[in-house]
């Protein structure tokens, strides 16, 4: 069965005009999907028309069976998929409105030591309406009408590594960036990758306007490969030049996650080879206390070290701040959710 999430206004009318459907009935299920209504609730279709369309499609590939709701108003979603696998993702509230975080795969095979979602390493990749889906059921979830929308900006963040499913993620900023669809702006869109260097490289040619933010952890080799497996493969200096040819064919401006684990990468000494590595580069430099992880030794930083250590960035010249910590009290890192819910199940 087709997923029409995964699919075009353009794909599901020449779909339904090969099964002899009038062109119209095209507009009128995509619609429905865009608001994350299965075909029962397609009220302006006929009771048949719905009968045959469900025997061949699925209208909704997933749903929320587990909300939590944070002192801050963090919502953390458990969806459950149409295989019957589940992810997880967060949607998160700001001034400048709701960003959701949303997972690109079922688990990771990455193996950072800070994550929860690679714990049980990789179960398959999400396809592109998988992604999207994500969010039609965040907006619903939220009471989203018409032409408004709950999620304004989108960040790939949650479970997964975004560039080790790279075509079904491509296919989604399409698919989500679709006028006919839920028109998100590329520019309001961040992808986030630790370091996969041919696939930025590749991602960059794309020049698509989404800010691209890289997950770098530690500006030196030895220490990111004691909490980042992929930094066997590429170094440091590889993902900086990446990340240059990045700004060169979009000219928006790359941003670097800095996860800021106790006594691991938060030192004066830390700071001037970042600061190093960054030199000449109009990057932004994104300070993270660690959400701790049951299941990992680490701790985070504490936060008045986090603002010394802000402050040796800044009079160094780079530019950085310190992200506020959200949805600590619902398990609001990546993967904490999926994995207690497994255990529970197992």
């Amino acid at each position: 069965m087709k997923l029409l999430a995964d699919m075009s206004l353009e794909e599901i009318t020449a779909d339904f005009l090969a099964e002899g459907l009038p062109k119209y009935r095209a507009k009128q299920v995509y619609k429905w999907v865009m608001r994350g209504v299965g075909f029962d609730g397609m009220t302006d279709i006929d009771k048949a028309t719905r009968s045959l369309l469900s025997q061949k499609y699925i209208a909704c590939p997933l749903t929320i069976i587990k909300k939590l709701v944070s002192s801050d108003k963090t919502q953390k979603y458990l969806y459950r998929l149409h295989d019957g696998n589940v992810i997880e993702g967060v949607l998160m509230n700001y001034k400048y409105g709701n960003t959701l975080c949303v997972s690109t795969q079922i688990g990771c095979r990455m193996g950072c030591k800070f994550c929860a979602s690679t714990l049980n390493g990789l179960v398959r990749n999400l396809t592109a309406g998988e992604i999207l889906a994500q969010v039609i059921t965040a907006n619903a979830e939220n009471a989203a009408q018409n032409e408004k929308r709950a999620v304004t900006n989108i960040v790939l963040m949650g479970s997964g590594e975004p560039f080790d499913n790279f075509d079904n993620v491509v296919g989604f900023l399409k698919l989500v960036n679709s006028p006919e669809g839920l028109g998100v702006s590329y520019r309001n869109i961040s992808l986030s990758t630790c370091g996969l260097v041919p696939e930025m490289y590749r991602f960059a040619d794309l020049r698509l306007p989404v800010n691209l933010t890289v997950s770098l952890h530690s500006p030196i080799d030895e220490k990111r490969r004691e909490i980042m497996p992929i930094a066997n493969k590429y170094s440091v200096k590889e993902i900086i030049n990446a990340a240059r040819y990045y700004f060169e064919q979009t000219g928006r401006r790359v941003i670097f996650e800095y996860t800021l684990i106790e006594g691991q990468n938060d030192t004066e000494k830390d700071a001037k080879n970042l600061a190093g590595v960054l030199k000449g580069f109009p990057a932004h430099v994104n300070l993270i206390r660690l959400n701790p992880v049951r299941e990992r030794n680490l701790s985070a930083t504490k936060n008045n070290q986090a603002q010394k250590f802000l402050g040796m960035l800044e009079s160094l010249g780079v530019s950085a701040t310190i992200r506020r910590q959200m949805g600590v009290d619902i398990n609001g890192a990546c993967g904490q959710l999926r994995n207690d819910y497994l255990k529970n199940e197992s």
